[in-house]
């Protein structure tokens, strides 16, 4: 049987795929499992065992641990390290994803622009005031 915590790990792992942009298909042949296992995993539906986690983590290029980050006591089975800022499934969007990978492959100086180009059209939906020019 799984539980709350098997659902976390498993979306955690869903994150980090989709973030280096990685089908099922082609973690699962990394690791040398099949994909719906992945998706068994990912939906909770499976544990990852201790053996397997560590193949995952090796094949995704994060320590074991980052499977847990977000898990505490006061607040356990919650992933969502910005709930005031962001809706609860907007990391696990490919949009999302897309949009990381993206931001990621820019320079810093075209990150710079971009940024402070989200920034502005932010302000520009009522919630802070837009500044066209710098300070």
């Amino acid at each position: 049987m799984t539980n709350e915590i098997d659902d976390f790990v498993g979306k955690r792992l869903r994150r980090r795929r989709r973030l280096l942009g990685l089908t099922q298909q082609s973690l699962g042949e990394m690791v040398g499992i099949r994909f719906q296992q992945i998706q068994k995993y990912e939906c909770g539906a499976n544990r990852v065992s201790a053996a397997r986690l560590f193949e995952l983590a090796e094949a995704l290029g994060v320590p074991v641990q980052y499977f847990y980050d977000g898990l505490s006591d006061r607040d356990m089975f919650s992933d969502d390290p910005f709930p005031e800022f962001l809706a609860p499934d907007v990391l696990s969007k490919k949009e999302t994803m897309d949009l990381v990978r993206a931001y990621y492959s820019m320079g810093p100086e075209p990150r710079k622009h971009f940024l402070d180009l989200a920034k502005s059209l932010e302000a520009s939906d009522g919630k802070a005031p837009l500044r066209l020019v710098a300070p």
